[in-house]
């Protein structure tokens, strides 16, 4: 059977067919009973819409990921019913999963929740936990104990008076601590809230982010100590108002440093080069990421990088609203993208689709990454205005079939994924290590959906944790090159992606038919080089920046 195997071609299942891949929503038998609460009033507040994310975090370090989801809040127009938190839901490993927000402290009760980002910002092996909403953040530091403590105050990472969209915590400077970016959207307030959409009943919509200034984004620098200084201005990153929702950070020039993308709201995006000087230039549209490929700037969501056609470079997707297209932009490595759009087969499979949270992921091992969109609109009397359109709307699978050229098999992966949602936030993980990536997805106003993969795992896999010594524990900005027989791929430990969601850190490569790995080289932001040799498919190793593979446990998950 080996041999049978070593001789498969390139991106084939181990039948030689597309695999069978059914993504089963598990969230209420897995004791998941959060609910979005979005807030919904008559005002027609803006931020009633635009909520909320969700993550993947091992907070104790067992080897399981448990899961945190972003919830609204009261707000002068509304009163819930009851007191309104987001929720931290630890993985038990026999497929469910147990509420411990109370004892954990992280409820961020009060905060109307936007997004979240996953970080060791102190490199003390455990992750902490950043929400981000409307008016101000909350960073609660991981105490080791299944505890939690707010400590925003003292790191000094409130980003006071602005509406915080999505985060990532990168390494731009590469000095071995994980600094901040935050991409910020418009300067709305219950003091500017216009009426918006036409007069009658029910014909009240919530306004356009054209009716608002746009913020800058914020980076704020790890200054090693528990504290972070606000270098928004002085990087170059802040000095341009944007309506930021999305955010991705990545080494799209493959130089060794992180550069930053944000996907913007009805205005063009920005690519902020990393000068490798503690400054960034923005170069959104001299690198053709900026608009489309027509020169038309849309709106902006959800957005991750991915290299989409095995050249080891990486590749851009940007959600948007309907009558847009999702525009994947194609990586050319002379610091340039080409809008691939039409090239790619996506063009009008997204155009009465809202997208929001986005990510490349191989859902099926094949070795080939295949692109994920959660969708749902954000007008809830759409109908009124465009009768083909709908609030609630199914997801969205595109299965690469080679080179970056893509077929819609949303139809394919069983009713829990066509079911409609109002979708925002979205995080990719192997919650159950059993070596296919599962989805999870914060609706508005809506229950969660944890979408199980079943049948992904039929091809070989590998996954892969890093971690710094050196560099940033969390190995952000790390490159990896991974070669099995006639399948060389590549991948980076990026930070942020899809839309206000923090990601399974693992890094997953779907292997297909190949039974083993010939080798693995891991280029950290020091620019020590890790390689590995002769590795078994259909595990998870862990890798120690200067010490190569270290024994961690990834007990895989069985369900009673």
């Amino acid at each position: 059977m080996g041999l049978a195997l070593a001789a498969a071609p390139y991106g084939r299942s181990l039948s030689g067919r597309p695999n069978p891949v059914t993504l089963v929503d598990v969230a209420r038998s897995a004791g998941i009973t959060f609910r979005h609460d979005n807030a919904a009033s008559p005002e027609k507040y803006l931020i009633e819409t635009m909520g909320s994310g969700c993550a993947w975090i091992d907070y104790d370090q067992n080897g399981l990921f448990d899961l945190y989801l972003v919830n609204g809040a009261a707000t002068r127009v509304y009163s819930p019913k009851q007191s309104l938190r987001s929720a931290l839901y630890r993985n038990n490993g026999d497929g469910t999963f147990t509420d411990v927000t109370a004892k954990a402290g992280v409820g961020a009760e009060g905060l109307f929740g936007m997004g979240v980002a996953v970080g060791d910002f102190d490199n003390d092996g455990y992750p902490d936990l950043l929400v981000l909403g409307y008016g101000r953040c909350i960073l609660y530091h991981n105490n080791g104990d299944g505890t939690f403590t707010d400590v925003t105050a003292r790191a000094g990472v409130e980003n006071p008076g602005r509406w915080a969209s999505s985060a990532a915590w990168f390494d731009y400077d590469n000095d071995g601590r994980l600094d901040l970016v935050i991409a910020n959207y418009v300067d709305w307030s219950p003091e500017r809230n216009f009426y918006c959409g036409d007069r009658g009943p029910g014909m009240r919509s919530y306004c356009h982010p054209d009716d608002f200034h746009g913020q800058p984004p914020t980076l704020y620098h790890n200054n090693g100590d528990g504290t972070f200084t606000d270098v928004s201005k002085s990087s170059g990153v802040g000095l341009k108002g944007g309506n930021g929702l999305g955010v991705v950070t990545f080494d799209y020039d493959n130089d060794g440093w992180q550069d930053i993308f944000i996907a913007n709201d009805h205005m063009p995006n920005f690519l902020l080069h990393n000068n490798r000087d503690g400054t960034f230039r923005e170069v959104g549209y001299l690198a053709g990421v900026a608009v489309s490929a027509d020169g038309q700037f849309e709106a902006g969501m959800g957005c991750d990088a991915g290299d989409t056609t095995g050249r080891g470079r990486m590749d851009l997707i940007v959600t948007h609203l309907d009558m847009q297209l999702a525009r994947l932009y194609q990586n050319l490595g002379d610091q340039t993208f080409d809008d691939a759009t039409f090239r790619s087969k996506l063009s009008y499979a997204t155009y009465h689709r809202s997208g929001f949270g986005t990510r490349f992921m191989d859902y099926d091992n094949d070795g080939m990454l295949d692109l994920f969109m959660a969708n749902g609109h954000v007008l809830d009397n759409i109908q009124r205005y465009h009768a083909d359109t709908q609030y609630a709307e199914p997801k969205l699978m595109f299965r690469n079939t080679g080179h970056g050229v893509f077929e819609n098999v949303s139809d394919s992966l069983g009713p829990d994924f066509q079911l409609p949602r109002v979708s925002r936030g979205a995080a990719v993980g192997d919650f159950d290590n059993d070596g296919d990536l599962d989805i999870l997805v914060n609706n508005s106003g809506q229950t969660p959906q944890l979408l199980r993969n079943d049948g992904g795992n039929t091809n070989r896999w590998l996954e892969i944790l890093l971690i710094g010594t050196k560099s940033n524990r969390d190995g952000v900005g790390a490159r990896l090159k991974l070669v099995a027989g006639d399948l060389t791929l590549y991948d980076q430990r990026k930070g942020g992606m899809s839309y206000q969601s923090a990601q399974d850190p693992r890094l997953h490569f779907g292997l297909g038919c190949r039974s083993r790995v010939d080798t693995v080289e891991v280029v950290w932001p020091s620019r020590t080089v890790t390689k590995l040799t002769n590795l078994k498919s259909n595990q998870i190793v862990a890798v120690k920046e200067g010490v190569g593979l270290v024994e961690r446990p990834f007990p895989q998950v069985v369900a009673e």
